[in-house]
């Protein structure tokens, strides 16, 4: 008996999350206005102090999302993230770490834009080093898995630098396209940069 409780308890306890879940999109739903109004674009939520975490099939994490504050506006479904931080694990793959000071995320998801102070850290492997790639505005799509800027973007490692303006990444390809004035800069003895 006990057995069959400890397994149905984590399915009963996700129903009722999802119940009140609804109910509480349900009550914090604005009133619809007449044919004659518009809707106004006001936040119908705000969360501060952020903290979530995807899990995987196998019970391991695979991101973990922290913001300081996240506003969420009812009339497009977008969402604002003050000072987000998305860590991204993969079992073949070291994480992924981005940082900005803000991000807009479109309804569903769909795209997410990273403003100010863009900065993405990859974690050491056993034959290299952390690689950080910092610019002023990301792009990202992530269904389809890319990444694109317009703006100057900066690429290093303890041996490498290369600066470039404009970048477009796939990181199910893997591959990474530098679009112009793209310099490099190579040293054999590492340093801090």
């Amino acid at each position: 008996m006990m057995r069959r409780l400890t397994t149905w308890f984590p399915v009963v306890l996700l129903a009722l999350l999802a119940a009140v879940t609804f109910w509480l999109d349900r009550e914090v739903q604005p009133p619809e206005m007449g044919p004659s109004g518009k809707l106004r674009h006001d936040p119908d939520y705000i969360v501060d102090g952020l903290a979530a975490t995807q899990i995987g099939p196998d019970g391991k994490p695979l991101r973990k999302l922290h913001a300081k504050r996240m506003t969420h506006y009812a009339d497009d479904d977008s969402t604002v993230l003050e000072a987000p931080t998305l860590v991204s694990f993969q079992n073949d793959v070291p994480s992924v770490t981005v940082t900005a000071k803000s991000a807009l995320l479109s309804a569903n998801g769909q795209t997410v834009d990273l403003q100010e102070d863009v900065r993405l850290v990859r974690a050491a492997r056993a034959d290299r080093g952390v690689l950080i790639m910092e610019t002023s505005q990301l792009h990202v799509e992530p269904e389809k898995h890319t990444a694109r800027t317009e703006r100057p973007v900066r690429i290093y490692d303890a041996n490498m630098l290369i600066t470039a303006v404009g970048l477009e990444s796939n990181s199910e390809s893997r591959i990474l396209r530098l679009l112009s004035n793209v310099r490099g800069q190579y040293d054999k003895n590492p340093r801090a940069r």
